[in-house]
């Protein structure tokens, strides 16, 4: 650990007390894993803690991860991810669903495939994704009138 890093753990460790949590080895773990690593998810999370501390539990680490999302530290919308299990060429994610239909990418570009960080999955084909894609960038003003010709991941 840097001391960059050593210095925000320092702030959230204050952080976490002014709340009124109490500092214990665990979170200290799973802080930890979630300032030297970079983690996408929840399950990341604790499957990193187990191999540091067989006795932290999935319910601690949801516990700290929301904590930390109340105090303002992380922001777990930006830990959802998007993977490819079919062709493997862009999912980093070892425990992919083997019986997942595939991702988005250029080798297989059959569907997508959104882990979200409760570790359910929503399979969605490409023009259903061309049309989220369409009607979120119009609900925020993004569009106005144009048609989506293309998707490139």
């Amino acid at each position: 650990m840097d001391i960059m890093e050593a210095g925000q753990r320092e702030l959230i460790i204050q952080q976490l007390r002014e709340s009124g949590c109490r500092i214990t080895k665990q979170r200290l773990t799973i802080l930890d894993i979630i300032l030297n690593g970079d983690p996408s998810c929840v399950k990341e999370i604790y499957r990193e803690a187990v191999k540091k501390d067989k006795n932290i539990g999935s319910a601690t680490v949801y516990r700290m991860v929301n904590t930390l999302e109340e105090i303002g530290v992380i922001n777990r919308k930006n830990m959802y991810q998007v993977d490819c299990s079919n062709c493997g060429h862009l999912c980093e994610d070892a425990d992919c669903d083997e019986s997942c239909p595939g991702g988005s990418c250029p080798v297989c570009e059959t569907n997508v495939v959104v882990t979200l960080d409760d570790d359910s999955k929503i399979v969605i084909g490409r023009e259903e994704l061309k049309d989220l894609i369409y009607e979120g960038l119009k609900a925020k003003g993004r569009i106005s009138g144009q048609k989506i010709s293309r998707l490139a991941m």
